[in-house]
């Protein structure tokens, strides 16, 4: 969208005084056509027509705010219209050129296309996390021949030299130097030690077996290959929630989503801002909705029911 700018001493200049309002009203609407459609100030004669009468194209040519087919005007930005057309003086001092506004537009396409890039980048990482691979070996313990040293340049060391015959002094003073990982500081999950994933499905631990097996069995089949601060969080989450109420918003998200998820991690974000379920609360399906009390009868019942009363009074009956 372009805007067809005026100055806002316009009103009082002596140029718009000479013209009048009507006229100025056919100024004012021939320039914001021009803006729109990037004639860089031209006015084709059929859109004066439009827009408003030939007299006040006189007024306005006369009054020096148009210039007809042969003018005079010295300001070298006043371009010469084509017999029938108009001209508006000094429009390219005050608006920017067909050539700034594509220019502008295109640098402007540029931005929103990066951006929807980025976007559409982030959902995929956030729907589509990478999954690391147990089974990955380094190329610093990688046997392949490529890797291997040649024949030639390969030194056999006996075992009794260089410090390698028994272990270091250093392995039991500065145990921090040693590469082993250190069991008094598992990894993940938070409880308890994962244990090693040989296969393609990552282990799942025992404290949230229960919230896998649940996802499964409503047809939710996502991966769980989370990082340690994920598992933490996960592990917050089911302490504090009921696996049946987590079941039942995740399933609802997949009806949302405009793809199957792929990860738990999907659901992290959603199950975070659940409530907390109290303790002994009920978790089934409609265990919470409180019933509403018995319809109180209306008029015609409540009278009939007087009414029935008082025919059926010892009095009534003994008349």
């Amino acid at each position: 969208m372009t805007w067809f700018k005026v100055d806002d001493t316009f009103y009082g200049h002596p140029k718009t005084l000479k013209a009048g309002n009507a006229a100025v009203g056919l100024w004012a609407k021939a320039g914001a056509y021009a803006a729109q459609h990037l004639t860089e100030g031209m006015v084709p004669g059929v859109v004066a027509q439009l827009y408003g009468t030939a007299p006040q194209a006189r007024k306005l040519v006369a009054a020096g705010l148009w210039h007809e087919h042969g003018h005079t005007c010295p300001h070298p930005k006043c371009q010469q219209p084509a017999p029938g057309d108009y001209y508006m003086h000094d429009f390219l001092i005050y608006n920017p050129s067909r050539a700034r506004v594509e220019t502008e537009r295109a640098r402007a396409a540029e931005r929103q296309q990066r951006a929807r890039e980025r976007a559409d980048e982030q959902r995929n990482q956030e729907r589509n996390p990478p999954v690391p691979s147990a089974n990955h070996v380094g190329t610093d313990g990688d046997p392949s021949d490529g890797n291997r040293e040649p024949a030639a340049n390969q030194i056999e060391f006996p075992q009794d030299i260089a410090g390698q015959e028994g272990p270091s002094q250093r392995d039991g003073t500065d145990p921090s130097r040693s590469p082993r990982p250190d069991p008094s500081h598992p990894a993940v999950p938070p409880s308890e030690v994962q244990p090693a994933s040989y296969g393609s499905t990552p282990a799942v631990p025992p404290n949230l077996r229960p919230l896998c097996d649940a996802l499964t069995a409503a047809g939710i089949v996502v991966e769980w290959s989370l990082a340690e601060a994920d598992w933490f969080r996960l592990e917050a989450i089911v302490k504090r929630t009921a696996v049946a109420a987590l079941v039942d918003h995740a399933r609802e998200q997949c009806r949302r989503a405009r793809s199957r998820p792929r990860s738990v991690r999907y659901f992290l974000p959603g199950w975070s801002a659940l409530p907390p379920v109290p303790a002994g609360a009920p978790t089934s399906p409609g265990a919470d909705v409180i019933p509403l009390a018995a319809a109180r009868p209306g008029r015609v019942a409540r009278a009939a029911d007087m009414f029935a009363a008082a025919l059926n009074s010892p009095q009534e009956q003994a008349r």
